[in-house]
C-alpha cells in the first residue's frame, strides 16, 4: 500500500464503492485479498495486467476469464477496473486490490458498529508483537508453514477480537508483501481509520487516561486538525510528566523529557 496514482486510485475506488453497497463485505474483502495474493505470486500475470501498452479492455477480458465464476461480481468488477487503470509500477495493481480489501473489511466493521473496536485491536496486537520477540518470530518466519501461523493466530485471537480484526491480522501475517508486521499493522490501521476519514493519534503517557481526559484530548485535537481523531493510547512508565501525541510524522510532546530535549537542541543551536 505504497504511493498510488491518485487518478487511477480514485477511478477504482469509485467502481468499488458502486458495487460494494450490495455485496457481502466480508466475502468481498477475502476475495480482493485473494486476487492481490494471486498477482503477487504470478509475476508474469502481474506484468501482463499492468502493462500500460496493452488496451484496458483486453486486460479486463483477461482477468474476467481467470476469475469469472470463482469470485463475486463485486470483486470481479473491482478487479476489472483495477487492471484497466494505469499504474506507475507493476506492484501497484496488487497494492490497490489489497487496499480495497481492507476498505471492505472496515466497512463491514462499521456496519456492525465495531470499527472503534477493530482500530483498538489492531493497535494492541501491534504492541503485543513488539513486546514479545518469540511471538514475532513465529508469525514472521518466512520458512514456517502458513497453516501453522493461521492456527497460532486462531488460538490467540479467535473469539477474543472482532472477526474483522482477525481477517486483517491474518492477511498481514500470511501475506506480508515485503513489510514488517508492525508497519503493516500501522498501515492497515490508518486505512481502517479512513473509513470515517479520521486521523489516528498515538498517545504515550505514564498512566492510563481517564474517559474525561480522553474526551478533552480528542476535542482539542479535533479543533486543531479539523477532523475527528481516534486515540491509540500506549502506557509507558518511562514517560515523565505530561504526554506525547504522534499524528503521522508530527509529534506534540508535553513530557518533561521532551522539554529537556528541546532545551538541549536550542542550546546546541
Amino acid at each position: 500500500m505504497r504511493g498510488l496514482s491518485r487518478a487511477s486510485l480514485a477511478e477504482v475506488e469509485e467502481r468499488f464503492n458502486a458495487v460494494a453497497g450490495s455485496a457481502d463485505l466480508g466475502t468481498l474483502s477475502d476475495e480482493l485479498f485473494a486476487v492481490a495474493d494471486l498477482l503477487d505470486r504470478e509475476h508474469g500475470l502481474r506484468r501482463a495486467l499492468s502493462d500500460p501498452s496493452r488496451p484496458g479492455e483486453q486486460k479486463a477480458g483477461t482477468i474476467r476469464s481467470l476469475l469469472d465464476g470463482k469470485v463475486s461480481e463485486a470483486a470481479l468488477a473491482t478487479a476489472e477496473t483495477a487492471v484497466s487503470a494505469r499504474w506507475s509500477r507493476a506492484g501497484d495493481l496488487a497494492d490497490v486490490l489489497e487496499r480495497l480489501g481492507v476498505a471492505a473489511a472496515a466497512a463491514e466493521a462499521e456496519g456492525q458498529s465495531r470499527l472503534d473496536e477493530v482500530e483498538d485491536e489492531l493497535f494492541r496486537f501491534g504492541r503485543i508483537v513488539a513486546a514479545n520477540p518469540e511471538l514475532r518470530r513465529a508469525l514472521t518466519d518466512a520458512g514456517a508453514p502458513a497453516a501453522g501461523k493461521q492456527e497460532l493466530l486462531s488460538r490467540l485471537l479467535d473469539g477474543k477480537v472482532a472477526p474483522t480484526s482477525l481477517r486483517l491480522i491474518s492477511q498481514l501475517v500470511l501475506h506480508p508483501r515485503g513489510r514488517s508486521l508492525e508497519s503493516g499493522l500501522e498501515q492497515v490501521g490508518q486505512l481502517v481509520a479512513e473509513q470515517r476519514r479520521r486521523l489516528v493519534a498515538v498517545v504515550r503517557t505514564a498512566v492510563e487516561l481517564t474517559d474525561a481526559q480522553r474526551e478533552r484530548l480528542m476535542a482539542w485535537l479535533r479543533t486543531s486538525y479539523g477532523r475527528d481523531v481516534h486515540l491509540n493510547v500506549e502506557v509507558d512508565k518511562r514517560v515523565l510528566g505530561g504526554f506525547s501525541v504522534r499524528i503521522g510524522d508530527e509529534i506534540i510532546d508535553t513530557t518533561i523529557v521532551g522539554r529537556i530535549e528541546e532545551v538541549r537542541r536550542r542550546l546546541a543551536g
